[in-house]
Order: structure tokens, then C-alpha cells, then sequence
């Protein structure tokens, strides 16, 4: 451990040398060349085009290019969702070695994407040796891959010939029917790779179980293992899942990055829904450990506190977004804290060493289930100090749209539906729900400058529909029909086997394509980590013509007083003043950047760059693009 801090302590201020800048995650860089003042000079400076493979006619999801470049000791290092891994000239893009991990881009995955690489530095290794800089990659269909760092040869003594399986060695085994796979870097303490799973958990009881485990980064040897669906029976988080039904329950994964206090041995772990997401009546209880923030022993696999955000989750409301560490002053004391934003778009502030909330959260009556076999939870956790960074609640009055029949259409869709309150049950008639399954917060996160005392969260404010249909006896074409003629389309459906129902969603959007809220779609949003008070909330891209866009992708923060962000529908990068949320300047793309960006020095030049080519409604892209001022 020490090692490590020693490494870390020692780590070039211009260096970005993990997926959040350091262990937890709080996305600061310390350069100061780029500034509020010339910001807008800022200009390509190099373009790298990943080599993706164009699989726009693929009948499932294609691939997105969400790499956060790594830059160390001189080196960028850079992975695609088709598993090609490169090492690059951080200032001038070159290529300089390129490894294939042999990922098979047909298989079909449920999120078709790689968010980045994990480095790793022997300290019992001499500066020259084999491997004695690693580059760890956890490929899309689950392989912990180890490299030279040097060269981009695989280390032979880790795992086998290089690699691990992920799929081997789990609770549930996933079948190869089942979406398995590792979207996310893996975190490093110490001499041990930590990484958690993406689990398609909308398909049945258990597709896959979502246990995080621990390898020895030297050798692939499993050192621990944690299942967030407790299996002990002593456990007492075991008896909220009733009937026993933590033995037969999968999911509870953790798909998004995991950050870690190597000082205090601590990794925290963003847990999501258990399987099936919509429908929780062969797991009823409060489902603890899934839909929280757990804080493990890192050497050891224990739990040490957990904090759960939702109680059994049947809105698909996983902490999706990594949790971030900070500290804060309040009462004179400073307070080490975790950060974490899930998809209900609440931010909660923990204390980092026992997880009791440092703003205020308190349980609040929600409405009931009526789907017969439902219990839905009879609280929910509010936070008390800091108000939702997105909506929770609309009504048909909120409806909106471009034109008075398009207004009117959004006023008919949302006064159709269910609608309770925030956390209103999925229900047979069909329930309105906001956030919408994208969030409230997405994957992209907090970024944190502890100089102005801020947190910087980029949230989406769409709603959308679930509805429950009994699978017996359902007819899905004639509903459909009748859904084209009302003009919704593009509703996802999901058979829910091993329950009696099938599940379809789909975000609200209005006849004219654009939702059915006043804009904006999308805000970024600026807390104070002083008082929890919102400082600045301003509209993040546009769409439409139309301020604000759904987003995907997370903020950076400089110590420049400049915040960078891509992540937008609208195809663009933009910078942001920290103190003010004042839009300073915007950047095209080839495509939408469904990603988050990083800046570090190199030459003496400060470089900003995203990888553009988010996929799907994003435009597909293969390109990094790093931005500087003139020369």
C-alpha cells in the first residue's frame, strides 16, 4: 500500500493516469495553461482515428467509442469497444504500438462499449524488465487482458497467456444467450485488479450473479470475492431479501467505474438493480446491497458500510454514475466524503470511513404497487439538503411541444399514464417515470473542484413510460399496431422469464421527435459542497433548436476554472466557467462524444481531448481528438 501511495505521490501533475485522474475519481487536473480567458483560442491540435469497423447494418446494438484516454510518463494509452488497445504520442497522436484482444464484434452486446484502460507499475520489477509497466484492460466480452506498456505484448505470466476469463468462476454462470460483459476499467490498490461486470438484467431471475472480485495483477489469481446478493444467512442484509430469494436472484452488478482511498484500504462499489429490473415479486424485501454504495476493505473483500439509494429497485434506477471522494467543511471540521449520483438524479454525501450522510437524507412515503405479486418498497431515501438535480415529477399540465398539436399529443400521452408521485410503480395500465430509465444522472458523473467547493453533474430531465403485460396470452403485434397508429413507436420489450409478465419502456418523446417537457432536455449543474445549495443550473446542448440534450458522458473540471464536456446528442465539446456555468466556448464533432474527456501536458502544451463516435442516435465515429491553444 504504500507503494502505491509512494507512486502515486510521485505521478506528474500533467499526467492523467487513471480513468477519473486518481483513485477517487474526482476529475481535477491541476494545469492551469488553459484558462477561463483564452479558453476560446483552444484549436485541433491532432486527430487518431481508432479503426473501428463500420457495423451500422448489424441488427443489434453497434459499437461506441467511450474511451478516457490514460496518459503516463509520455504515453497515451487508448482502447475501442472491438478491442483494439493502442499506445499513442500524446503530442502528436502517433501511433506507437497497437494490440488486438481479438473481441468478436458479432457476438451482440448490450453496451457495446469500453470506457478505458487501468496501468499498473511493478515495484519489484527493474525500470527495464518485461512487463514491468502494465496496461490491464477488461474487454467487452469479459477478459482481464495484461500488456507490456512498453511494447503492447501480453504479460504470459498473467492468467493464461496473458488473459482471464470473467465468465468463469461466478455464482450464476451466465449462459451464452446472456449479455456478460466488462464495459468499465478495472480500479488498482495495490498489487490487486478490481472489476465488477455489465449483466443484461432484464431477461430473467438470474442471467448472470454480479459478484466484484479481486485478481492478483501479477499472476490472475482470484484473491476475494464479494456477491452485493448476500449469501450468508447471517448476513444482516440477507433476511431483506425475503423468501430466500437472494439464492435464486442474479444482477446487483457493478457496470460502472469503481473508485477507491487506498490510504484507508477502501474501495466503493456503485451497485445496480437485481434481476429482472422491472418486476420484483420473486425478490421482495428491500433488496439491501443492490442499489447502493458499499464501501469494501480493498485487501480483503469486507464490507465495511453500505448505503443503499433505492429500495428494491423496480425502476431500473442503478448507480450508474461512479462515486467520486472529496472532502468537505462543515462546522470548521473537514470531512472526507463519497459522492454519488444515481439515476433518481439525488445527490448523496456520505461520510467516506462509515457512510452516514453528511447532508441530510431522510425516508419518505412512496406510492404502492398495484400489479398484483408486487410489493413496492414503502420509502424511499430523500435527500433533505441538497433539492433533486433533475425533476421527479411531472404532470400532463408540464406538457410541452413545438406546436399546439404537438403540445396537445404530449398532453393526452402523459395524462394517460400512471402517475403517483416520484418512485410511482410500473404498473399494467402503463406508469409515467421520472427520471426516465437514462437518468436523472447517467454513467458520465461528478467532477469536483475542492478549491471552489463544487461538485459539477451533468443530468437529463426525460421521462419515460413502463408498462407490465401478463405474458399469458399477450399479443405483442396487435399491441404494436395499435401503438403506430397513436404514433409511439420504438417501445423496447422485454420477456421477464421466471415471472408472469413482460415489460416494455420507452422514453416520452412527442410527435415531432423532441420530449414532452419544456425545455431544457439536459442541464448541467453546479452543488456546493460548503451548503449543498445548487450554485448554477444551465442548459447543456440543444436539441432541436431547443436548449438543452439528453446526455451521456461526464464533466471535467481544471484548475484553469475550466469545466469540459462533451456527452451531448448535438454532436459537440463544450467549456464551461466553474464559478458561473457561462458557456465559453463550443467545439464540432464528427460525431457525439458519448464519452468524458481528460487534459494533460505534453511538450509543454496543455491538450484536451474526447473520442467522438458515440453510436447509435450519437453518429458512428472512430475518432480521439485532442484540442490545444496555438502554438
Amino acid at each position: 500500500m504504500l507503494t502505491l501511495l509512494l507512486v502515486l505521490s510521485l505521478q506528474a501533475p500533467g499526467d492523467w493516469p487513471v480513468y477519473g485522474r486518481d483513485p477517487g475519481g474526482a476529475r481535477f487536473s491541476p494545469l492551469t495553461q488553459i484558462t477561463r480567458g483564452n479558453v476560446a483560442q483552444l484549436q485541433v491540435a491532432w486527430i487518431y482515428h481508432a479503426g473501428i469497423p463500420d457495423m451500422s447494418s448489424m441488427s443489434h446494438r453497434p459499437p461506441a467509442l467511450e474511451v478516457t484516454p490514460l496518459v503516463i510518463d509520455g504515453t497515451m494509452y487508448v482502447i475501442t469497444p472491438t478491442g483494439i488497445i493502442a499506445a499513442l504520442d500524446p503530442a502528436t497522436g502517433a501511433e506507437r504500438w497497437r494490440y488486438d484482444a481479438g473481441v468478436n464484434p458479432h457476438r451482440g452486446y448490450g453496451d457495446f462499449a469500453s470506457r478505458g484502460v487501468s496501468y499498473w507499475r511493478d515495484s519489484r520489477a527493474s525500470a527495464g524488465a518485461a512487463c514491468a509497466r502494465r496496461i490491464i484492460a477488461a474487454t467487452i466480452d469479459a477478459r482481464l487482458v495484461e500488456l507490456d506498456a512498453a511494447t503492447g505484448k501480453p504479460c504470459a505470466d498473467f492468467g493464461s497467456g496473458g488473459a482471464v476469463d470473467l465468465r468463469k468462476g461466478l455464482r450464476v454462470q451466465p449462459d451464452e444467450f446472456v449479455f456478460y460483459e466488462v464495459t468499465s476499467p478495472p480500479a488498482i490498490v495495490g498489487d490487486l485488479i478490481i472489476t465488477g461486470s455489465a449483466i443484461a438484467d432484464n431477461t430473467n431471475l438470474a442471467p448472470a450473479s454480479g459478484e466484484v472480485r479481486a485478481f492478483d495483477v501479477r499472476t490472475g489469481a482470484q484473491k476475494w470475492s464479494f456477491d452485493p446478493i448476500p449469501q450468508d444467512s447471517t448476513d444482516p442484509a440477507f433476511k431483506t431479501w425475503q423468501h430466500w430469494s437472494a439464492s435464486r436472484t442474479g444482477g446487483a452488478n457493478v457496470w460502472s467505474v469503481i473508485v477507491a482511498d487506498p490510504a484507508r484500504d477502501l474501495v466503493f462499489l456503485p451497485t445496480s438493480s437485481p434481476a429482472p429490473d422491472y418486476f420484483g415479486g420473486m425478490r421482495l424485501g428491500e433488496d439491501r446491497y443492490a442499489n447502493s454504495i458499499v464501501a469494501l476493505r480493498a485487501t480483503t473483500g469486507k464490507m465495511v458500510w453500505h448505503f443503499q439509494t433505492s429500495h428494491h429497485d423496480i425502476w431500473d434506477y442503478d448507480n450508474a454514475a461512479p462515486p467520486a471522494l472529496a472532502t468537505v467543511t462543515r462546522g470548521g471540521a473537514k470531512i472526507p466524503v463519497v459522492i454519488q449520483v444515481p439515476k433518481t438524479g439525488m445527490m448523496y454525501v456520505l461520510e467516506r470511513t462509515t457512510g452516514k450522510p453528511v447532508f441530510g437524507v431522510e425516508e419518505r412515503p412512496v406510492p404502492a404497487s398495484t400489479v398484483p405479486g408486487e410489493v413496492a418498497s414503502p420509502t424511499q431515501p430523500f435527500t433533505t439538503v441538497t433539492p433533486p438535480l433533475s425533476p421527479l415529477q411531472y404532470s400532463a399540465n408540464d406538457a410541452w411541444g413545438p406546436t399546439p398539436e404537438a403540445r396537445e399529443a404530449c398532453r393526452t400521452l402523459l395524462g394517460s399514464l400512471k402517475n403517483d408521485g416520484p418512485f410511482t410503480p410500473p404498473s399494467l395500465e402503463g406508469t409515467l417515470v421520472v427520471p426516465g430509465n437514462i437518468g436523472g444522472a447517467a454513467w458520465g458523473g461528478v467532477a469536483i473542484d475542492e478549491s471552489k467547493s463544487l461538485a459539477i453533474v451533468p443530468v437529463n430531465r426525460l421521462p419515460a413510460m413502463v408498462q407490465l403485460f401478463r405474458a399469458e396470452g399477450f399479443n405483442g403485434d396487435s399491441i404494436r399496431r395499435v401503438d403506430t397508429q397513436r404514433g409511439l413507436t420504438d417501445f423496447e420489450y422485454t420477456r421477464m422469464r421466471g415471472t408472469p409478465y413482460i415489460m416494455r419502456r420507452r422514453l416520452i418523446l412527442g410527435p415531432t421527435g423532441l420530449p414532452c417537457i419544456t425545455p431544457p432536455f439536459g442541464s448541467l449543474v453546479a452543488v456546493s459542497l460548503t451548503t449543498g445549495a445548487i450554485v448554477w443550473n444551465v442548459p447543456l446542448g440543444s436539441m432541436g433548436g431547443f436548449p438543452g440534450a439528453p446526455n451521456l458522458g461526464g464533466p471535467i473540471v481544471t484548475a484553469g476554472g475550466v469545466v469540459f464536456i462533451g456527452a451531448t446528442l448535438d454532436r459537440a465539446i463544450r467549456a464551461f466557467d466553474t464559478e458561473t456555468g457561462r458557456e465559453l466556448w463550443k467545439a464540432d464533432l464528427p460525431a457525439g462524444a458519448r464519452a468524458t474527456p481528460m487534459t494533460y501536458e505534453a511538450g509543454g502544451r496543455q491538450f484536451v481531448v474526447i473520442a467522438a463516435g458515440g453510436g447509435g442516435p450519437f453518429g458512428a465515429g472512430d475518432a480521439i481528438i485532442a484540442f490545444a491553444l496555438p502554438k
